[in-house]
């Protein structure tokens, strides 16, 4: 996985050097990247109990 440095921050090189990256994958890769990137979102979830959907709370 190719890695970006700059000198100081610059949002539009880092948005580019993303994109340039994301189309370099194929389709099934970032199918996989995306499912990989879920199941650890899940599991951080979980490990921390934080598995329940948001409930709305009405104020009186």
């Amino acid at each position: 996985m190719p890695v970006l440095k700059l000198g100081k921050d610059d949002e539009q090189q880092e948005i580019e050097f993303e994109l340039e990256y994301l189309t370099s994958l194929t389709t099934k890769q970032r199918f996989e990247m995306m499912i990989q990137k879920s199941r650890e979102m899940l599991s951080l979830l979980r490990r921390n109990e934080h598995r329940k959907s948001t409930q709305i709370i009405k104020r009186k």
